[in-house]
């Protein structure tokens, strides 16, 4: 079957936007057509440019294959997001995709989709709580914190120097399943050299209760910054930051360099991320941020679809995992991409040969 080719980042942005326009939100009633079927996708946000991008590449695919889609985005309001996917079930959609808000709070809705025979896929983010959720389209999470920690091993060469080099810890949001295998990941790696004094957590807040970023929210993780370098660092230096996405790595970036790090005689620390976003790889070019972790949104959203495809035609449905994701009610069946480290080393061959970014847009 022909495929769409593959979105850069100009064209996806083009495509969400003319997806938005026909999909205007909350209360809209219009059912896009498609020979075979409708495909409800919700959202969370459009406040972070791999939402954007991961929604566009699914229009642009379930279109390619006859399905119409309604495309919702809910600016991470969990209230909006329910009332979307209800919509969406009112409207009678063929299968819905979500990538939750908050993972806890959909399974009621989950569980009338079930009712009206909708099977769901939870994209990228576990829904938890609820036996309704048919299947998972994610990368393979706990693959992405071990790449971060084994960044922050592999620059300080911590296998080979007695150390100890201080470093903070971030974590993602706590409503958020996947935050806690991001952290779990990087402390496989990361642990081991805290319990033998090479890393050393000058703050001492290393739980995800005292390193959650709620809603992933970079100014959360700026203000963070700021106290623990008020309270820890008036004269030692911070060496390593572990953040596990993108915008609390810019957060924190802004944090170091309003106290003076990012000269020649004070320079920025090693600072992980994740979702190669745009701007965070022009601040790796930059010589701010030090590496990212690339998942690829295309490939998941074509895997996405693949799996939509099979369950609505009755076929095998492609799963490589049917252990991990536990969402507190059942193991959900899954399919797990495997994430790429990014750095000034690879940026070009992983983003710009792939035609992920144009070489433009990293200008």
């Amino acid at each position: 079957m022909s495929r769409p080719p593959l979105l850069p980042l100009a064209a996806t942005l083009v495509s969400a936007t003319l997806a938005l326009t026909a999909c205007n939100g909350v209360g809209d009633a219009a059912r896009p057509q498609g020979e075979n079927g409708v495909i409800g996708i919700a959202m969370p946000t459009q406040s972070s440019e791999r939402w954007v991008n991961d929604g566009a590449n699914m229009v642009a695919e379930f279109e390619e294959r006859g399905y119409g889609t309604d495309l919702q985005y809910a600016e991470d309001v969990v209230q909006d997001q329910i009332s979307q996917i209800e919509n969406m079930i009112t409207r009678g959609v063929d299968l819905l995709v979500i990538a939750s808000i908050d993972g806890e709070a959909l399974g009621d809705v989950i569980d009338t989709a079930a009712d009206n025979d909708i099977p769901v896929i939870a994209y990228d983010r576990l829904i938890m709580g609820s036996e309704n959720v048919d299947y998972y389209a994610t990368f393979d999470n706990f693959e992405v914190g071990v790449l971060q920690g084994q960044y922050i091993v592999d620059s300080l060469d911590l296998e080979n120097e007695d150390g100890p080099f201080d470093i903070e810890l971030f974590g993602g949001s706590p409503d958020d399943n996947n935050a806690y295998f991001f952290n779990d990941g990087a402390m496989s790696v990361l642990q081991p050299h805290i319990d033998d004094g090479t890393l050393e957590v000058r703050s001492g807040q290393t739980s995800m209760e005292q390193i959650a970023t709620p809603r992933w929210d970079g100014a959360v993780a700026q203000s963070r910054m700021d106290n623990l370098l008020s309270a820890n660092y008036s004269e030692e230096e911070v060496d390593a930051v572990l953040s596990p996405f993108d915008g609390i790595s810019l957060g924190v970036i802004e944090s170091l360099r309003a106290v003076g790090y990012g000269s020649d005689s004070r320079p920025l620390p090693i600072v992980t991320g994740q979702d190669a976003d745009l701007s965070s790889v022009r601040s790796i070019i930059a010589g701010e941020q030090t590496q990212t972790v690339f998942k690829d949104t295309r490939a998941l959203a074509t895997q996405t679809v693949d799996m939509s495809e099979a369950i609505l035609a009755g076929d095998e449905v492609p799963v490589n995992d049917t252990d991990t994701y536990d969402n507190g009610v059942r193991v959900v069946p899954s399919f797990l991409l495997e994430p790429v480290s990014v750095d000034l080393d690879n940026y070009h061959e992983v983003l710009v040969e792939s035609g992920y970014y144009e070489e433009t847009d990293l200008e």
